[in-house]
């Protein structure tokens, strides 16, 4: 009786220490710049949109498991690369009067919850910090993933879109909305390949 106790005893703390050391793999994934675009389209004069693109940004991704769905991504983005094909437009939105790239040159993301809403589809919410102003957003994520022929690497695309209010980020706060619309549109379209378990 007493040796089966000492068993069950050192059964049970054997347990507790495979535990206490057992670890979870987790996977980045390191964005392909090559072949991923962050941009944006903003209203014109109530009739037209203009388009831009941040030329200079980074994003990665950390996941435990395969489906993404308890997935953590980083983004963030240079002001000073903002490009809408226009010098004078764009020396202006990265004036004070606008996103202000001498005092505030980077923008930020972080997600906080990574929700698979189907097997190609996700709700992405998370803070993004822009012109020194951090706001929870929510944005909609549309997910492939293969494999690469030429070098066999694990590869994974996302269409990132969403809508954010730039007053909430106090842009341009004195231009009208008739003039700049107040709703931006976020369209990225990144991809991402399997760096290594960490």
């Amino acid at each position: 009786m007493k040796k089966n106790l000492i068993i069950a005893i050192m059964a049970l703390v054997g347990s507790g220490i495979f535990f206490a050391f057992k670890t979870t793999e987790k996977s980045e994934w390191v964005l392909d710049k090559a072949h991923s675009k962050l941009g944006f389209t903003v209203n014109h004069l109530m009739v037209s949109e203009v388009e831009g693109r941040f030329k200079d940004f980074d994003a990665k991704i950390i996941s435990e498991k395969e489906d993404f769905s308890d997935a953590v991504v980083t983004m963030t983005a240079q002001v000073t690369s903002l490009n809408t094909d226009n010098d004078v437009r764009d020396k202006d939105l990265k004036s004070d009067k606008y996103l202000d790239a001498a005092k505030y040159p980077i923008i930020t993301f972080r997600s906080k919850t990574f929700t698979k809403v189907d097997n190609q589809n996700f709700k992405v919410t998370g803070d993004m910090t822009i012109h020194g102003f951090t706001k929870t957003v929510e944005l909609n994520a549309f997910y492939r993933t293969g494999i690469n022929p030429m070098n066999q690497k694990t590869v994974s695309g996302f269409k990132v879109t969403g809508t954010i209010n730039r007053l909430d980020f106090a842009v341009g706060s004195s231009t009208p909305s008739a003039i700049i619309g107040e709703e931006v549109t976020l369209v990225a379209n990144v991809e991402f390949w399997k760096n290594s378990s960490l």
